[in-house]
């Protein structure tokens, strides 16, 4: 586990990544990653991958086409 802070710029919050972390993620400044909520409300943050990217955007259609549906299951 590694510890980070978040810290204040402007009107934002900021988290930085340190090189192990950037690493990890195989990723460097300017790429773009994903951060993804999970059941247990964990944050799961991941290299910008083209698949994910695309399966998440159809999943965002069908959600948004389903909304009334998915509610009531719920």
């Amino acid at each position: 586990m590694i510890e980070t802070k978040i810290r204040k710029v402007g009107n934002s919050a900021v988290m930085t990544l340190t090189g192990e972390m950037l690493a990890m993620l195989d990723a460097k400044a300017g790429d773009s990653l994903f951060v993804v909520r999970g059941d247990d409300g964990s944050l799961r943050i991941m290299a910008h991958d083209p698949s994910v990217a695309e399966a998440l955007a159809a999943a965002e259609l069908v959600m948004d086409e389903n909304r009334d549906l998915l509610a009531a299951l719920a």
